[in-house]
């Protein structure tokens, strides 16, 4: 005997009742996402805008490359202090496939960094198609670049010092075009936020500080990167980065503006 319709019914509409309360469970999720990143922004009398489809287009690097980003939402975008003066910063969701996977914070620097570099927790499993080269451990994480002598001049020991100090929520940190990037975990609050901002600025005071004497002298310190380190066969992944076209960039004088979507 055939199981009874009205079986089959109920199960239809336990069904419905459970996505609906997971649907519902995730947009009061967003939505307090929302009301508690845009208050941020007021007491830091920064901008907010709930959705920038242009802005991850400045970036296809890092947590960007891997996680891709339809649109950036819950985006503040301001400046912050630095121990060589102020900085512009944006800080946004990545939305992909409607899922927020992860928060990607920004601080630009003056100069555009020649080669894109990323610095990956070996932890995380940061193989993606489009895969810069591995130069090798550097810390607790693993550097990626498609010009390995480029970046041993970049990768100092202060540099690896700092990316050490970002946190295992942290999965990459990356420079490219004229910013300093870092994602972490899509549950961080405002007070993770602040802290990661604050090393950010620090990596960004090292790898452009305002004193170009000082720059100099910095890049003839020597690389912790050894010419030839060992990869792990299961980690490699050599590729070539996905160029991406920036959009135009805020002034550095003044705080970034999202545009109004």
């Amino acid at each position: 005997m055939g199981i009874p319709a009205w079986i089959w019914f109920v199960i239809a509409a336990v069904a419905l009742v459970a996505g609906l309360g997971l649907l519902a469970a995730d947009r009061a999720k967003e939505g307090s996402r929302n009301r508690e990143r845009m208050r941020w922004a007021q007491l830091r009398g920064w901008q907010f805008v709930e959705e920038d489809e242009r802005l991850p287009q400045q970036w296809s690097n890092g947590a960007i490359g891997y996680f891709g980003a339809d649109a950036a939402v819950n985006v503040v975008a301001g400046s912050t202090f630095t121990s060589d003066g102020r900085r512009p910063v944006f800080i946004f969701d990545i939305e992909t496939e409607g899922q927020i996977p992860a928060v990607v914070v920004a601080v630009r620097c003056n100069k555009k960094h020649r080669i894109p570099i990323e610095m990956w927790l070996s932890s995380v499993p940061f193989q993606r198609a489009d895969m810069p080269e591995m130069l090798g451990p550097i810390g607790s994480r693993y550097a990626f670049a498609d010009d390995a002598d480029g970046a041993r001049v970049v990768i100092t020991q202060e540099l690896v010092d700092a990316a050490d100090q970002l946190g295992g929520d942290v999965g990459v940190a990356w420079l490219e075009n004229e910013w300093v990037l870092a994602s972490v975990a899509p549950t961080a609050g405002p007070s993770r936020l602040e802290r990661l901002l604050r090393d950010l600025g620090e990596i960004a005071d090292i790898v452009d500080p305002f004193d170009e004497d000082y720059d100099a002298g910095r890049h003839q310190a020597s690389a912790p990167i050894p010419a030839e380190a060992s990869v792990p066969s299961e980690a490699t992944a050599p590729g070539t980065p996905a160029a991406g076209t920036p959009v135009q960039q805020p002034p550095a004088d003044g705080p970034p503006k999202p545009s109004e979507s």
